[in-house]
């Protein structure tokens, strides 16, 4: 029978969930644009496009889609093109935005509301083919035994996606309570540039990253 060391697992994969990278930043801002609860439906796609990934990865199917230079580099610029995408937008929204305006945070909604913040999570979370080998490295170290390999792998991804929708509400709830705090449209202006300068950031960081050999 296929175990799971989940006394090794859940504190590490906290760890990694807990780390501040593009998906975690974008929870966080749409929770204190729009709502703890539209940011919490949005982080659905973010936790699709992982699902996708563990269960490549618990077919064996992940670590050959990385070792292909073809496949890895595509993913890896669409993916940059992306977050560059993000953020660019989120600065120039800034810029738009009045200094002086008096209208309160949640005023000017995404256009398409929660299915669009869906989509940019599910986007953002699969166009990071670092996240494949993550989980191909990650998640075998802690199954073990005679049983099915597959049914393990699987297992301890579904442990993985609820470590990481906790982290997600921990980011969300972050989030709401900077909703509550009033504050002048000048401040907001401020985060949606932090946003938007995080985002290019992570643009970059991808962008620099090399296929492992």
């Amino acid at each position: 029978m296929t175990t799971v060391d989940w006394l090794a697992f859940v504190p590490i994969a906290l760890g990694i969930s807990l780390v501040p990278g593009a998906n975690q930043l974008l929870g966080l801002r749409n929770s204190y644009r729009n709502g703890l609860r539209t940011a919490m439906i949005a982080v659905g796609g973010r936790l699709v496009a992982f699902a996708i990934m563990i269960v490549l990865v618990a077919l064996g199917l992940g670590a050959v889609l990385v070792q292909s230079e073809m496949v890895f580099s595509t993913v890896k610029w669409a993916g940059v093109a992306y977050l560059f995408y993000l953020g660019v937008r989120r600065l120039w929204s800034s810029w738009r935005r009045p200094a002086e305006s008096t209208s309160p945070v949640g005023t000017d909604p995404t256009p398409g509301g929660v299915l669009a913040l869906g989509r940019e999570e599910f986007l953002v979370a699969a166009g990071n083919p670092k996240a494949v080998l993550l989980f191909a490295a990650l998640l075998s170290q802690f199954v073990s035994g005679p049983g099915s390999t597959v049914g393990g792998l699987l297992l301890v991804g579904t442990g993985h996606l609820v470590v990481e929708t906790l982290v997600a509400l921990l980011y969300a709830v972050l989030g709401s309570q900077l909703r509550r705090i009033v504050i002048s449209a000048r401040v907001d202006r401020l985060v949606a540039r932090v946003t938007g300068v995080c985002l290019i950031g992570f643009a970059a960081y991808l962008g620099t990253s090399q296929r492992p050999s």
